[in-house]
């Protein structure tokens, strides 16, 4: 299946009564899930990327692999998804996946962590953990041969993963990939909804995801853990979406932390357009400058990571 060009008004009418019903907090969890899976649908793997299903940290993965790899070396990028960690999953992320495998000439790992309220904080963490340090002990790989990226609450829970691995194990990876994350679930939005958020059902995730835990957690929460000694991030988001002040936020806090940091902002998209990447032009150009700055971290891996 080809690429298909949607204009953006058509895009946005079709896409929001989508989100809309979809993503509606009186929805139990399972139809949440159950619906976002089945419009992935549209959202077509390109050609050229082979989908290894696999295990990864005790959890179910895939591995994306481009039939032309650019490496030689081994490296590859770890991919978190997003859903509020309560929806989501390899499904509805493979064709964001292959593409960024593309894109990066990388084999992308997307792993299927535990999704709340059955798997409250810490589980989505312990599973992101486990599975990059199976990638560096099973599979070969340097930390630093090693970009992890998410969107969303996968961005967040990328930016908790990488804080995570400096401090308990000196891993650090090769440069974070955030698109749109949510960094701290305890902010409230400013305003009731995007095109695809609105304020009541990230409230219920953000619940759900905490469970019994404390809320000031820095791994709940990682825009308020520790920032320095990161690798390079790169940010990206729509203007018009709720979590976009949260981004401007990280990104001043990294900066302030001297990490090196690189903020894209897009008008007239949406949160995580890049999961239309295949129908959307403006949304694979910027799905494509996430992976060129991914694709030129790993290539500069740091002489200190090589043992």
């Amino acid at each position: 299946m080809r690429d298909i060009a949607l204009p953006l008004p058509l895009a946005r009418a079709i896409l929001g009564p989508m989100y809309r019903v979809s993503l509606h907090s009186r929805l139990p969890w399972r139809v949440q899930r159950a619906l976002i899976d089945a419009g992935s649908a549209l959202q077509p793997v390109p050609a050229g990327v082979e989908v290894t299903r696999l295990r990864l940290g005790g959890r179910p993965a895939e591995r994306l692999s481009p039939r032309t790899p650019a490496a030689t070396e081994p490296a590859a990028v770890l991919y978190l998804h997003g859903g509020g960690y309560a929806v989501g999953s390899l499904t509805t992320h493979r064709s964001l996946n292959g593409r960024l495998a593309v894109a990066t000439g990388l084999p992308v790992y997307a792993v299927d962590y535990r999704l709340a309220p059955e798997h409250p904080y810490p589980a989505a963490l312990d599973d992101a953990e486990a599975a990059f340090l199976e990638l560096v002990t099973e599979h070969g790989y340097q930390p630093g041969r090693i970009a992890v990226a998410g969107d969303s609450a996968g961005g967040g829970l990328s930016l908790a993963l990488a804080q995570r691995l400096i401090a308990r194990h000196g891993h650090t990876p090769a440069a974070l990939g955030l698109i749109a994350p949510w960094v701290d679930p305890n902010q409230l939005p400013e305003r009731p909804r995007d095109l695809v958020v609105n304020g009541p059902w990230s409230r219920a995730c953000a619940a759900a995801y905490l469970g019994a835990g404390d809320p000031a957690d820095p791994g709940y929460a990682p825009l308020h853990g520790v920032l320095a000694g990161l690798p390079p991030v790169y940010v990206q988001a729509d203007v018009d979406e709720l979590l976009h002040p949260q981004c401007v936020d990280l990104t001043a806090a990294l900066r302030a932390a001297d990490v090196t940091v690189e903020f894209t902002e897009s008008r007239g998209l949406w949160h995580v357009a890049q999961l239309q990447a295949a129908l959307i032009g403006p949304a694979s150009i910027a799905l494509t400058e996430m992976a060129d700055f991914l694709r030129q971290a790993v290539d500069q891996l740091p002489a200190g990571d090589l043992g």
